[in-house]
C-alpha cells in the first residue's frame, strides 16, 4: 500500500480531469479524493497498490483529451488507510 499526492497544472480545470482520475481510481481499486485548487490546478491523492497507484500518477502527466499538462508534482506521504475515492469540492 503506497500513497501519493499530485498537483497537476496546465488547462486542467473545465476537461473533466476529476471525473477521468475517479473513474480510473474505482476502476483500479485505488482509494483518495481529486480537487481543482484555486490556483487553476487539480489536486489528487491517491491511495492503493503500487502499481495502480502508478498508473494513476501516469495519467495524471496526460489527462484527458482537451487537457494541456505543464506540470506535475508527486510527493509520497504515509498511506492513511482510506477507503473510497471522491471528488472534492
Amino acid at each position: 500500500m503506497i500513497r501519493r499526492r499530485v498537483v497537476v497544472r496546465g488547462l486542467v480545470q473545465g476537461v473533466f480531469f476529476r471525473d477521468t482520475l475517479r473513474r480510473a481510481a474505482v476502476s483500479t481499486g485505488v482509494a483518495g479524493w481529486v480537487r481543482n485548487t484555486r490556483g487553476r490546478a487539480v489536486e489528487a491523492v491517491f491511495e492503493g497498490e503500487q502499481a495502480a497507484v502508478e498508473r494513476l500518477v501516469a495519467l495524471c502527466h496526460e489527462g484527458p483529451r482537451g487537457a494541456r499538462v505543464d506540470q506535475v508534482d508527486v510527493a509520497e506521504e504515509e498511506p492513511e488507510g482510506l477507503r473510497a475515492f471522491e471528488i472534492r469540492g
